[in-house]
């Protein structure tokens, strides 16, 4: 084998190192999706439903031939997508041969993938109609974990997990009603990223619970995952259940200090897996060591509130789903899955309502955690099994699967599930970061952190690590504001920042480039910052950092001549602040010397 050659056979498909390797020259789609084809030549572990022919992801690698690397966010990266989901001209089963169909398009979040460059190379085993957490519901064999084939790989999303995992795509797309897209991951030592419901376009993909159904997205790396998601993510006229993104507002996955629920111990189930014990009480300490305040908050409602999903009649809305193919096909489905479905009929519209109700209750409750922590860490699953064991006792092991995963979409919650460790016995261990709504970018950011230690702890392990934030892919929602006086914290004025739920982000110092002076009336009394050509100071400054929905009223109260302007800082960045006009210096004193405004106050 010539060096190029193992070169190829030994390269990392995570979206960076690719990206370096095609802008430098070093690689063509043509060459990586030639080594994918030879990795997935093979599929011991039953990851493919159908696996593209050679000859068309040659195509799709052709097609971006001359075209410039950057002119494309995902330009080469190949890709998997879970069979339940539309590649147009390739079948779609949800892994039931009877239920088959080609679909004439794409389903519209893949079709945004191919448009910025990814490459489709095929479509992945799952637990058939999406339902089951375990990987073993399928007619074309139980997925086999990338780790040990003797153990379930966690479903439904399975062959999309074990495809990232055994290296053969760089990321793959899932589903998500009730663990689909975490528990894989967990189970194969991957992020596995649930987005905000509405986010990603479920436009042509077969729903499970269309109500609560969402595309996931796995990936080796957090920063591979909010890069596809950035992507992904597209309000779709079409689907009646998308949303447009909104802004997360405090970045805590970037923060030197955040708060992070964690149950108490007595409401954490392991099944019995000391190792999975273990290695929870290890992230919960990872988590404190990156700036985490541990709080902790009563599990209980979230847990009541997962047994609405499959004790209640949301399980009716998957016979919905596939009710006309169901009824005229009896005998299709798998016996588990016939189960499962079928006892759908016994819950009555009145239920529906009922439950509703119920739910709606049960959500009030638990957003209440929201006013004091950003985010919940759990273990993604208590314990892992051997294929053995799910098929000798598949609904209750399966129900174990889904402790910590089965409330989120009810109470429409953000979750990215986090790879922190190995067991003695080399399985993959993970635990889940959750928030509200919209809380995607935080999320995605902490668990790149959470990687990066994890990579510190353990030295080279091969696997890439997630880099910094300087250019965050989802967006904040915030406007940033640099106060110079009585906006200041602890001074008069600050209430009218907090009260808009702003948060300081630094102490900064200006330019120096600015007079300050001490402007007449008050109280309260208030500075001005003019910038000048000569004769200028650097000035003491706080950042704070605000919702821009509340921005407007903010500026409208700020009285004349002050105002908001651009504030160049001492470190050559700019910043949205206050600024007075050059008439407000007229009789005014001059405080320059002081460096600030605490510094004039505390002389005076």
């Amino acid at each position: 084998m010539s060096k190029p050659e193992a070169a190829l056979h030994a390269q990392s498909l995570d979206i960076a190192s690719l990206q370096t390797a095609y802008r430098e020259g070093r690689l063509t789609p043509l060459d990586v999706v030639g080594e994918v084809l030879r990795r997935t030549a093979d599929d011991p572990n039953c990851v493919w439903i159908t696996r593209l022919s050679d000859a068309a992801v040659r195509r799709y690698a052709q097609a971006l031939a001359g075209r410039d690397p950057a002119s494309l966010p995902l330009y080469g990266i190949p890709f998997a997508i879970k069979d339940n989901i539309d590649l147009a001209g390739v079948p779609t089963t949800a892994a039931c041969r009877e239920f088959a169909y080609t679909p004439q398009a794409s389903a519209f979040v893949v079709q945004r993938l191919i448009d910025a460059g990814a490459i489709p190379i095929g479509k992945t085993n799952l637990d058939q109609f999406a339902t089951g957490l375990n990987g073993t519901r399928s007619p074309w064999g139980a997925c086999r974990n990338a780790f040990n084939p003797d153990y379930i790989s966690g479903g439904s999303s399975s062959g999309s997990a074990v495809a990232v995992a055994k290296g053969y795509v760089s990321f793959s797309l899932g589903t998500d009603t009730a663990g689909s897209g975490r528990v894989p991951a967990a189970f194969n030592n991957l992020i596995g990223h649930k987005p905000t419901l509405g986010w990603l376009s479920t436009t042509g993909v077969v729903p499970a619970c269309r109500s609560l159904d969402t595309v996931s997205v796995f990936a080796l790396t957090a920063d591979d995952a909010e890069a596809v998601t950035s992507v992904a993510a597209a309000f779709d006229a079409d689907d009646c259940f998308a949303r447009k993104l909104e802004g997360h507002g405090f970045d805590f996955g970037s923060a030197r200090r955040f708060r992070v629920g964690v149950p108490p111990s007595e409401q954490l189930a392991f099944f019995g897996n000391d190792e999975a014990k273990r290695l929870f009480g290890e992230a919960i300490a990872r988590i404190e060591s990156l700036g985490g305040e541990v709080v902790e908050v009563d599990l209980q409602p979230f847990l009541d509130t997962a047994k609405l999903l499959y004790d209640g009649p949301w399980v009716a809305e998957r016979y919905a789903a596939i009710r006309e193919f169901f009824d005229g096909n009896p005998a299709a489905p798998l016996p588990v899955i016939r189960e499962i479905i079928g006892g759908a009929r016994r819950w009555s519209a009145a239920d529906a309502y009922t439950f509703g109700y119920r739910l709606k209750a049960a959500k009030r409750q638990c957003d209440a955690i929201w006013q004091r922590i950003d985010c919940v860490l759990t273990p993604t699953a208590g314990t892992i099994y051997t294929i053995a064991e799910m098929l000798a006792d598949p609904i209750r092991l399966n129900a174990n699967l889904g402790t910590y995963t089965n409330f989120m979409n009810l109470l429409d919650y953000a979750a990215t599930a986090v790879p922190v460790g190995f067991q003695s016995d080399g399985l993959p261990f993970g635990v889940t970061l959750f928030s509200c709504a919209h809380q995607d970018g935080p999320l995605l950011r902490l668990a790149a952190r959470m990687q990066r230690a994890l990579g510190a702890q353990l030295g080279a392990t091969g696997l890439p690590m997630p880099g910094a934030f300087a250019n965050p892919l989802l967006p904040s929602g915030q406007v940033r504001v640099a106060v110079c006086g009585a906006h200041m914290s602890g001074l008069p004025l600050n209430t009218q920042l907090t009260s808009r739920a702003a948060r300081l982000v630094a102490d900064v110092m200006s330019a120096p480039e600015y007079r300050l002076v001490a402007l007449p009336g008050g109280p309260p009394f208030r500075p001005g910052m003019i910038r000048v050509g000569e004769g200028g100071g650097s000035v003491q400054m706080e950042v704070w950092e605000m919702p821009a929905r509340e921005f407007g009223s903010f500026v409208a109260g700020i009285p004349a001549p002050l105002g908001i302007g651009v504030v160049k800082l001492a470190d050559g960045s700019s910043v949205q602040g206050f600024v007075c006009e050059a008439f407000g210096a007229d009789g005014a004193e001059d405080i320059t010397g002081y460096g600030g405004w605490r510094a004039y106050l505390a002389a005076r």
